[in-house]
């Protein structure tokens, strides 16, 4: 059973980012029929029913679904959600994805030619601190200061301490997102005031230092590893704190690979296993029996109804030949392939020999003419609306099928580069052995097991790649191995070239958008957008 409120409850100062024309939030309304953070706490059960929607902000676009009252303006409801714009920022510049469509400036984004007035651009960055400013209301309205005023039971304190601790990780989390994409951001938690106030920009490293501490805070306050699905708990801080020490260089300067071991070993030491079947980490049963999903974004076709999520990532995928109930839906939506820079990363197109190689060639090419021709570039056929039984999910139209942000794979990759990379506390050996582990599973045996010769770095880059493809960490990979802008790693149409031509350092940035850079005086942009 999906771990999914339904949502109704509406807060005054959801939908703020962070200017307003309110002055004080906690007014109470003169309507008595309008709901603020000055009363909807009054009902005990509506601090776990904002936390969810706090978690449902990660999955859902708005108050209905999957469209017709958004969170944020100005874009689709579709094109604005969380999920769908980090999957575009994350794999659409890389070799992992391209997109058939023409909607506005989406091309912009594999061939990295973007620029600040990118409507997708201002998406993304809108919804995160949308999320941020969600995750800091209900920060401000559970302190101990306002429980006591609210006359709360010390049972629901003691809940809502660990539901804080939960929305002070999600707040973490777009902080993260926000600091890999645009570098140095606006900034503002629960202490500031709330109203009409220009935030002032926070610098790359000062927020990897407030992430940092915020996540070793929290810590003990959050459940135990492996307690309950789809909610963060310590393994899912560890895992962010381990994620933004491996790129700690990239963020500060300054490298953190003995800190990304220290906690790797925390998560490797929690419990969890690889799930026996690779296939069955990205079907709509996936929530089931699944000791390897250390967090995930839930969905589930009755109750996060959205065209973002793995909604798109399914039906995206799907086109030409291919037979749209053999995924689970409908029809599909010919949008997402691959390149074939990605496809010659395996030893075969076919998967007979590593089962991650799922790619649908019947009527496709290989090579990419043109890139708004779907049959243009392999398919992707990794994920699936359909059940391990081979049954349908629930809607042919909204998937069940949840998104693994954080797994145990990613971890064992994590703690070999680490010690690739000369991180202390962990060893070759039994890097190695993580490593071939990941590969047994892919292989079913051990044909493809590697040698301890064959563990380097470029290596584990191909193997992130291969284990890891479509699950939103490539851009981050390619920008840390210095092969994301510039020429030293080439594939098609990178440039705006079919065979792949080197493009600008800035773009290992995404400009902040020139909205927020016009609306607010305290913001400079990142080099060389104009």
């Amino acid at each position: 059973m999906k771990k999914i409120i339904n949502i109704s409850l509406l807060i005054a100062g959801f939908i703020l980012i962070f200017t307003s024309c309110t002055k004080d939030l906690d007014t109470v309304p003169l309507d008595e029929k309008v709901t603020t953070a000055a009363t909807v706490f009054d009902n005990p059960e509506a601090y776990t029913q904002v936390l969810a929607k706090l978690y449902a902000g990660l999955a859902v676009s708005g108050q209905e679904g999957p469209a017709g009252n958004g969170d944020i303006s100005g874009i689709d409801e579709g094109f604005g959600q969380y999920l769908r714009g980090w999957w575009y920022h994350q794999e659409l510049p890389t070799d992992e994805a391209v997109i058939s469509w023409n909607d506005q400036t989406i091309k912009d984004f594999h061939y990295q030619t973007w620029g600040s007035s990118d409507v997708f651009i201002a998406a993304m960055y809108y919804r995160i601190f949308y999320q941020i400013a969600a995750c800091n209301e209900y920060i401000r309205e559970t302190s101990d200061a306002k429980l006591n005023e609210r006359g709360a039971s010390d049972d629901l304190k003691a809940k809502v301490k660990t539901y804080r601790a939960e929305a002070r990780f999600l707040r973490a989390l777009s902080y993260f997102h926000a600091m890999d994409l645009f570098g140095d951001v606006p900034f503002v938690t629960e202490d500031d005031k709330v109203g009409n106030f220009f935030p002032h920009q926070i610098s790359r490293t000062d927020l990897f230092n407030y992430i940092e501490t915020e996540l070793k805070d929290i810590e003990s306050l959050l459940i135990e590893p492996r307690t309950m699905y789809a909610r963060a708990d310590k393994a899912t801080a560890w895992s962010l704190l381990a994620t933004i020490y491996l790129n700690a260089e990239v963020y500060t300067g300054t490298p953190r690979y003995t800190d990304c071991i220290t906690y790797c070993k925390k998560i490797i030491n929690a419990g969890y296993s690889l799930n026996p079947d690779y296939k069955n980490l990205f079907l709509a049963d996936n929530d089931v029996d699944n000791n390897e999903v250390i967090f995930a974004i839930a969905f589930d076709g009755d109750a996060t109804r959205t065209y973002g999520g793995t909604n798109f990532i399914i039906h995206a995928a799907v086109g030409g030949d291919m037979n749209p109930s053999d995924f689970g839906i409908g029809g599909g939506w010919g949008g997402t392939r691959t390149t074939s820079a990605f496809v010659d990363k395996f030893p075969d197109e076919t998967g007979d020999i590593d089962c991650r190689a799922m790619f649908f060639t019947d009527g496709q090419n290989k090579e990419i003419e043109d890139i708004s021709v779907f049959t243009d570039g392999y398919a992707i056929t990794k994920w699936k609306n359909i059940q391990s039984n081979g049954s349908g999910g629930k809607s042919m139209d909204y998937p069940d099928t949840d998104f693994p942000m954080f797994r145990l794979a990613d971890v064992y990759l994590m703690y070999a580069e680490a010690v690739l990379r000369g991180g202390t506390g962990g060893d070759p050996g039994t890097a190695l052995n993580y490593v071939n582990l990941i590969r047994e599973r892919a292989y079913g045996d051990e044909s493809g097991n590697i040698s301890a010769n064959d563990l380097t770095l470029d290596f584990i880059l191909d193997e992130r790649a291969r284990e890891l493809y479509w699950e939103c960490h490539r851009r981050t990979d390619l920008i840390r191995f210095g092969k994301f802008t510039g020429g030293d790693y080439l594939w098609p149409w990178k440039g705006k070239s079919s065979d792949g031509i080197a493009t600008d350092p800035k773009y290992n940035l995404f400009p902040i958008p020139a909205s927020d850079i016009g609306a607010n005086p305290n913001l400079t942009q990142n080099p060389d957008y104009n």
